[in-house]
Order: C-alpha cells, then sequence, then structure tokens
C-alpha cells in the first residue's frame, strides 16, 4: 500500500536545509569580528601603487598613509597584518570574495558603493581633481574638448571626469593608478584626472611635464570598507578611528605623507 504524503511534507526536507544554509550564512556574518579576533590578523586591501596613500619605499618595504593607519589598526587590535595587494577595479571584488576583512586603500564613499559594501566614518581625505601642463588653459569643463585624459579604472576620478567630460574628449581607463601614471609621464595624455599627490608624482618622474591642478572636481572622504551587514566591525572600526583622530594619530599620519593637516570635514565627521 502506498502512502501519500502532502506536497508541503515532501518539501520540507528541502525548506529546513534552506533555512539552516540562510541561518548559518546569519551567523558567519555576524561572527566576522570574531573570526578575525581567532585568526589573530588583519587582512586589508591595499593598493601599493597609489602614493602617497599606499607604495614602496627604495627598499620595497611596503608604507603611506594608509599603509601606516592599517598597522595602527592591526596594533591597536592586537593582530598581525596581512596586506592583499589590490588596485582600484578591485577593491571591493576582494570583500565580496572574502579575501580581505577590509579595504583601507584610499577609498572614497560614494552612494552606488554604499548599496554594495558598508564603510567606517572617515578617517581621511582625497581631492579629485583634473591636472595638466601649466602651459594648456583649462577653466571649466568644456576645455577638456578634444583632451585625452588619463585615469585608473573604477575610481571615484574615472567616475567624476566622465560626468563631466565632452563628448569629443578620450577617457584612457588603465586598470591602477600605476598605469595612468606612467602614461601621463610618457606623454601619451596630457590630463589627467587623479589626487594632487599623483600630478606630484608625474612632475617628480618628468619635470618637463609641470603638471598643476585645473579643476577641482570633488573633495572625498575616505573610509574602511567592510562587507555588508559587519555590525559589531563596523562598530570596533568606528570607535578606533574616533579614538585616533581625537589622539592626533591620524592626523599625524596624513601631515607626514601628505604635508597638510586632515581637512576640518574629517575631523568632525561622525563624531
Amino acid at each position: 500500500m502506498r502512502l501519500h504524503f502532502p506536497r508541503f511534507l515532501q518539501a520540507l526536507p528541502v525548506l529546513l536545509a534552506s533555512s539552516l544554509a540562510l541561518l548559518t550564512s546569519a551567523a558567519a556574518q555576524a561572527d566576522q569580528l570574531d573570526s578575525i579576533l581567532a585568526a589573530k590578523k588583519l587582512r586589508v586591501a591595499i593598493d601599493l601603487a597609489v602614493p602617497p596613500y599606499g607604495m614602496r619605499d627604495s627598499q620595497q618595504q611596503a608604507t603611506g598613509s594608509d599603509m601606516e593607519t592599517a598597522q595602527l589598526l592591526a596594533r591597536s587590535l592586537g593582530l598581525a597584518l596581512e596586506i592583499v595587494p589590490t588596485n582600484g577595479a578591485s577593491r571591493i571584488t576582494l570583500l565580496q570574495d572574502n579575501k580581505a576583512d577590509v579595504v583601507i586603500s584610499s577609498l572614497s564613499i560614494t552612494p552606488e558603493r554604499e548599496r554594495i559594501i558598508d564603510f567606517s566614518r572617515p578617517y581621511a581625505g582625497i581631492l579629485s581633481v583634473v591636472g595638466a601642463p601649466k602651459s594648456l588653459v583649462i577653466k571649466k569643463a568644456a576645455d577638456l574638448e578634444g583632451q585625452t585624459i588619463a585615469t585608473a579604472r573604477g575610481t571615484t576620478n574615472d567616475q567624476e571626469v566622465s560626468k563631466i567630460a565632452p563628448k569629443n574628449a578620450t577617457v584612457l581607463r588603465f586598470d591602477d593608478d600605476a598605469g595612468s601614471l606612467t602614461a601621463v609621464v610618457n606623454g601619451q595624455a596630457q590630463v589627467f584626472a587623479t589626487a594632487p599627490s599623483l600630478l606630484k608624482a608625474v612632475n617628480d618622474a618628468n619635470p618637463s611635464r609641470q603638471m598643476e591642478v585645473k579643476l577641482v572636481m570633488k573633495v572625498n572622504p575616505l573610509a574602511v570598507g567592510m562587507r555588508k551587514g559587519e555590525t559589531r566591525l563596523k562598530a570596533k572600526v568606528d570607535a578606533w578611528i574616533g579614538t585616533q583622530l581625537q589622539n592626533g594619530q591620524l592626523n599625524t599620519i596624513y601631515k607626514k605623507f601628505h604635508g597638510t593637516d586632515l581637512p576640518e570635514l574629517i575631523l568632525h565627521a561622525g563624531g
């Protein structure tokens, strides 16, 4: 004699398995801070080709303001620091693929990014500018007509210059800041959508370029990037940033590499 079970009972094992998977996933997400502490290391994605935020010194040691910020965070938490190399385009992907715990890599807060990751309160700031040789007259976006503009793909600089570039301007997008910087140094592009510090790097590498800021597109707060829903980790990092801003440690790091104090906007944002 064949027994007939209601459809919902037949589907019960599948429903239970799905529910268990969701609960397991939620628990893993909620316990991210515990996982980091248990591993006794902090995996930080840092782009080491964006001076002075991330770079290598003459002995090929990692340095820069983001690097020292990451070192300070790991040290404050009693953890070893593991650098996860990245570039502008892969920073968020590393978080989503769980290959990095946090991103400290000149990552500015944008509405688009806020939809897919969480941000800490700002710890530093960066200007998004259009730079060009002193001899080139650029006073407004329309003056970019016919120009070739280098930038790093997927960065805020890329997003901002794409909004203002005239239709007959050519935007050359490179995988990282190092590639775009090389293009400008070598004269492949006259105009550079970037941060002011990289204009200085161009001039240092090729003094004949004489790059200067022509347009300020945006002032961007920089924050630590984390996966969505990691509320305990975010609270921990937010509190840490507040303490380091108050005691002056983050300002000391910023001034060491950028030659100026943190913007007032950063000192008071989220405090």
